[in-house]
């Protein structure tokens, strides 16, 4: 990794901290708060890259282990990963990445840009939410001792504001491909 590459992870791990200052809508229903900072992961990918948004990811769970408390609602500390959130922080790694992954391939500077913002979109609802969710819905089901499609159900709550992260990672995306491309520079 270049000096500019570990600038950029450690760039998106502050965002993911500033993220965590938002309040958690807490549920009565599901264990899992409502947070902001599941947008982390979209835009690390779109924005970032594969390699780096993963890592970026990495280093703000490493901030988490750690004890400090960048969580949204002030968490922190190695007792999250024992919770059932546990599941949700895990797929922001993996989120991130195929995020990243698809971006960069998918998208490219001389296509349109509706297939550049449908791409961004479309990697942000596969990375950020389904492979999120795939690591999230699993790990909630077996902390919480309720059958998996319970939960899968219970979960669904998220999809509305997951899916307008989407879009705001997509427009983000797409903003700084067209201003600033650090996706077209592979890391």
């Amino acid at each position: 990794m270049t000096t500019r590459d570990i600038v950029l992870v450690a760039l998106f791990a502050a965002i993911m901290v500033v993220l965590g200052l938002l309040p958690p809508i807490t549920l009565g229903f599901i264990p899992v708060p409502i947070t902001a900072q599941s947008l982390g992961p979209m835009l690390a990918g779109c924005i970032l890259g594969a390699r780096r948004g993963s890592a970026s990811m990495l280093l703000f769970l490493l901030l988490v282990a750690i004890g400090l408390p960048v969580l949204s609602g002030g968490r922190g500390g190695l007792a999250v990963f024992a919770g059932p959130t546990a599941g949700y922080l895990v797929g922001w790694v993996f989120g991130a990445f195929v995020c990243g992954l698809i971006a960069e391939r998918f998208v490219r500077e001389d296509q349109g840009e509706l297939a550049q913002l449908l791409t961004f979109l479309a990697a942000s609802v596969a990375g950020g939410i389904a492979v999120v969710y795939f690591f999230g819905i699993p790990w909630l089901a077996y902390m919480s001792g309720q059958a998996f499609f319970q939960t899968a159900l219970a979960s669904l709550v998220f999809l509305p504001g997951d899916l307008i992260k989407a879009f705001v990672a997509m427009l983000a995306g797409r903003a700084v491909l067209a201003g600033y491309p650090l996706l077209p520079q592979r890391a």
